[in-house]
């Protein structure tokens, strides 16, 4: 630690106050994921709901509670900026023992961004690389648990191991038949290895917390044999008879990349060393980005800030420009991206046509919806930015035409700098409307039938997507339908779902004027057709799985079912993984059941 009488007397008090206010927020934050497992016990799924919305809120709070401080005690706009080094050299002394350094830093950031002019921002002043390794951390204090606990069945049966591994989490809940789940996951297991022979380093490493996420509960772990390694996940609901089951046994990196999906829900984990976590989940994930994983564990301010230093290192080490996303433009965002870089750059228009009667923070509030909802790995996650600098001279000329006639305001040029105030980052996709336009006709009857589970998964977690073009959805590296264009996104208990009335007479039938009334939240589901079924191919495809989304019963039922207090959940793995007894056999991996 830096002595406490190094230059200006407030520096170190100053960064006292930033550090209480992070201490304050991950410890209520590890409060609401804490108690995550009692509201599974209690299938207290509103309950759970909830919880991950204000969560979200959380990180925001205790910044402007530290800014607040800060200005209140310590006359902040009279330090020096020699005073605001010495504040940060102090921070990381500070920092020397916790067990969340890099989360700590990226809120002293956060803070010092709301103090400080842009101008300032640089390694001066803020953390822009990390000051404290985060390698090997592990918590030493008395009563904290490890990382993961280590399970060697050498020393006794493989059943009595799973039995063991399962029953260490001490769910308050008994479970249906654990017996016949674990003989289902000894199974699955076997069948995953192989010609299964044990080494004599074999283990199974798990996660000492579960994964809590909507009405699942995830066991996550490794199997270590000699010089493999299997990750594996086994989610854990509520059987039809109320007690727990053990739904699948997944294995393997895709598995698992699925199960942490950009387009899903954050988790709600119960970590006392977030990094040591990480480091664990990217060992069985190499593919997946460090940034990513720690959004997926509700780290969403700490996975924003990473990406960032990875954005700023691909930067340097690229030299294409910046250009118009290939694509339909969009009448609400101009998109943008970097060809080199798998993901886009999307910012509000200054001005819309008339047909879309919205205005910058109602297309806000719906991205602000999309981060806090669940989003049943139907709907992209994204990345909110203010003021980011991007370099002049990486942009093509016909972009920055488009940004400054149609994004002005949210436009400025320093120097050799391009300043946006306020952009979204998503993960690139292949517009659905071209993925149509290029793939064989097998990989388009996919794509229909995945698009048209993509809408009722969304009609499952009460979202509407409002424009049901095909443009506004993408396909994903493993073939995913993702819904991405969230402007006139609508729940779909908030939407009035009508049949088209018939016509008075004649003169109504042939007139090409609608008749009939209304109302702003009026959706005829009938209408879609015309819009989307214009080619023969397409349409035999989604009439043979899909016909039903054309029917405004199909919508209300699912409305009504809402509203009475009904809570869906889209798991995400393949029907074929799951177990059977003890589960609904639907045709897909869709849990429904009554809050009580």
């Amino acid at each position: 630690m830096f002595p406490r009488h190094l230059g200006d007397g407030r520096a170190y008090e100053i960064a006292r106050a930033m550090l209480d206010g992070f201490n304050r927020h991950y410890r209520l934050f590890r409060e609401a994921s804490a108690a995550a497992k009692q509201r599974f016990e209690r299938a207290d799924w509103h309950g759970q709901q909830r919880a991950q919305r204000e969560r979200i809120e959380y990180y925001d709070l205790r910044v402007m509670e530290a800014v607040q401080r800060l200005r209140g005690e310590f006359h902040i706009e009279d330090l020096s900026m020699h005073t605001w080094q010495q504040v940060k050299l102090h921070y990381i002394g500070l920092l020397t023992d916790h067990s969340q350094p890099e989360l700590a830093e990226t809120f002293f950031n956060s803070v010092t961004a709301k103090l400080l002019h842009r101008s300032y921002f640089n390694n001066d002043f803020i953390f822009v690389r990390p000051a404290i390794s985060t390698e090997y951390l592990e918590s030493d204090e008395p009563g904290t648990k490890p990382t993961y606990r280590a399970y060697y069945p050498t020393h006794m049966t493989l059943a009595e191991t799973w039995h063991r591994i399962v029953d260490n989490f001490q769910l308050d809940l008994a479970f249906e038949d654990l017996d016949r789940d674990v003989d289902r996951v000894l199974q699955a297991m076997l069948s995953e290895l192989g010609g299964f022979r044990p080494r004599a380093n074999f283990q199974i490493q798990v996660l000492s917390s579960l994964f809590y996420r909507n009405k699942g509960a995830y066991l996550v772990g490794r199997i270590i044999n000699g010089f493999n390694e299997t990750p594996f996940a086994l989610p854990i609901l509520h059987g039809e008879s109320g007690a727990l089951v053990i739904d699948a046994a997944l294995f393997g990196e895709d598995d698992l990349l699925m199960l942490f999906s950009f387009a899903r829900a954050y988790f709600m984990v119960d970590m006392e060393v977030p990094s040591a976590y990480v480091q664990f989940l990217r060992s069985m994930m190499p593919h997946k980005d460090r940034s990513e994983l720690y959004s997926a564990l509700g780290l969403q301010k700490q996975g924003k800030n990473m990406f960032y230093r990875d954005f700023l290192a691909h930067l340097r080490y690229s030299s294409d420009k910046f250009r118009i996303a290939p694509g339909i433009k969009g009448m609400v965002m101009l998109v943008f991206d970097l060809p080199s870089f798998p993901y886009v750059f999307k910012v509000i228009k200054d001005y819309y046509p008339p047909q879309k009667e919205t205005t910058r923070e109602q297309i806000k509030s719906k991205y602000l919806l999309v981060k806090q909802h669940d989003r049943v790995g139907r709907m992209a996650d994204t990345l909110e930015y203010s003021s980011v600098a991007f370099p002049r001279h990486r942009f093509e000329e016909e972009l920055v035409a488009e940004l400054k006639r149609f994004c002005g305001s949210l436009l400025e040029e320093e120097g050799d700098m391009l300043v946006i105030r306020h952009l979204y980052i998503e993960r690139r996709m292949i517009p659905l409307n071209i993925y149509l336009q290029e793939a064989p006709p097998d990989q388009v009857a996919h794509a229909v039938v995945e698009y048209g589970n993509a809408i009722k998964d969304l009609v499952a977690a009460n979202i509407f997507p409002g424009d049901m073009l095909w443009k506004n959805f993408g396909v994903t590296r493993h073939g995913k339908v993702v819904f991405y264009d969230y402007d006139e996104i609508e729940y779909v208990t908030d939407c009035n779902f009508r049949r088209v009335p018939a016509p008075r007479n004649e003169e109504d039938e042939m007139s090409g004027e609608i008749w009939y009334s209304v109302g702003p939240k009026d959706v005829f589901p009938e209408t879609f057709g015309p819009f989307l079924l214009g080619n023969p191919a397409v349409r035999e495809v989604f009439m043979a799985h899909h016909a039903d989304l054309l029917d405004a019963a199909f919508w209300q039922t699912h409305k009504q079912r809402i509203a009475a207090g009904h809570v869906h959940d889209v798991f995400p793995y393949e029907p074929s993984k799951r177990f059977s007894s003890g589960r609904p056999n639907d045709s897909r991996p869709l849990q429904e059941t009554r809050h009580a």
